[in-house]
């Protein structure tokens, strides 16, 4: 691929996050979806119409994945939730990690498949690895993949045997290879991040096999080729940028969120758009990611 080439950020919702997450752009409905997991909750920004909407939900919310028209799977504190955000009817729960009262559903994707895949993590962010990585797939059969994370982020999928995942408190991002039952066979460091980059959060992935990778700390997303190798660095106007996704009409646009967890008021007059939803136009197409599937999804009434 030619050199990446991005334009300055464009600060698209000055909204005060404390912990922005869960970037998912939705073609159909021209809008990029995220959370704010703190505040519990889904911000809508429909870039055609500039409309904005805010959903408040019972539950600290990492992530919400798109299923069909205005029913999502939301990844909330202990649950998984399918929901009509449009009606608010609850359509369907499965209660995660039940004897860990402390854990809480951060990151989530899905896969080339239709496949969720989530992590977990300590809500109270304590030095203990109780974090795990989960798969559900079609069938709503829930899988332990692997353990032993404190702050799980991505995943990002090369394709349906590789993918990315992190653990932040490690500031460490996984390759990871996986069999046909969903085994992993093999688990390599594919970057260590230094103190001096920050942490590295959410992530997402291009056309051309690089991986964006949002730095908690580090005010800056990092663009990595399959080597590891920084090949592009973008600059936020906020300290904590925490994921990303592309999409826009084009699926050349990233959109990046940010937080103001933990930041102290001196960090904040620096980093005056700390919280904030950004806008990025790149010359990268971005993987979208695909909607989750459900067997017989039609002959479901609920959907």
């Amino acid at each position: 691929m030619a050199k990446i080439i991005t334009s300055k950020p464009e600060v698209l919702w000055n909204l005060k996050c404390i912990l922005g997450e869960g970037t998912l752009w939705v073609k159909e409905h021209n809008s990029i979806y995220f959370t704010d997991i703190k505040k519990k909750r889904i911000h809508i920004l429909n870039l055609k119409n500039k409309k904005k909407v805010t959903i408040k939900v019972n539950k600290e919310i990492g992530f919400l994945a798109h299923i069909k028209k205005n029913i999502f799977i939301l990844g909330l504190q202990g649950e998984l939730r399918i929901v009509n955000l449009k009606s608010k009817k609850k359509i369907k729960s499965i209660t995660i990690e039940k004897s860990l009262k402390m854990n809480r559903i951060n990151d989530g994707k899905t896969d080339i498949n239709g496949k969720l895949w989530f992590g977990t993590m300590d809500n109270p962010e304590r030095n203990i690895p109780n974090g795990s990585l989960y798969r559900l797939d079609k069938k709503f059969n829930l899988k332990k993949v692997d353990d032993n994370y404190m702050i799980t982020n991505g995943p990002a999928f090369i394709d349906k045997k590789n993918f990315y995942h992190t653990d932040s408190r490690k500031r460490v991002i996984y390759k990871i290879k996986i069999d046909k039952n969903e085994d992993i066979i093999s688990k390599k460091i594919f970057k260590r991040f230094s103190n001096k980059e920050g942490v590295p959060d959410g992530m997402t992935l291009d056309k051309g096999g690089n991986l964006w990778v949002c730095q908690f700390h580090g005010a800056c997303v990092s663009v990595l080729n399959k080597f590891a190798k920084q090949i592009h660095k973008i600059n936020l106007p906020a300290k904590n940028i925490t994921n990303c996704a592309f999409g826009g009409p084009k699926n050349s646009d990233l959109f990046v969120t940010s937080a103001l967890k933990g930041m102290k008021n001196s960090e904040i007059k620096k980093f005056k758009f700390s919280g904030s939803l950004f806008k990025i136009q790149t010359n990268a197409i971005g993987i979208n990611q695909k909607k989750f599937v459900i067997k017989n999804a039609k002959k479901r009434p609920l959907l």
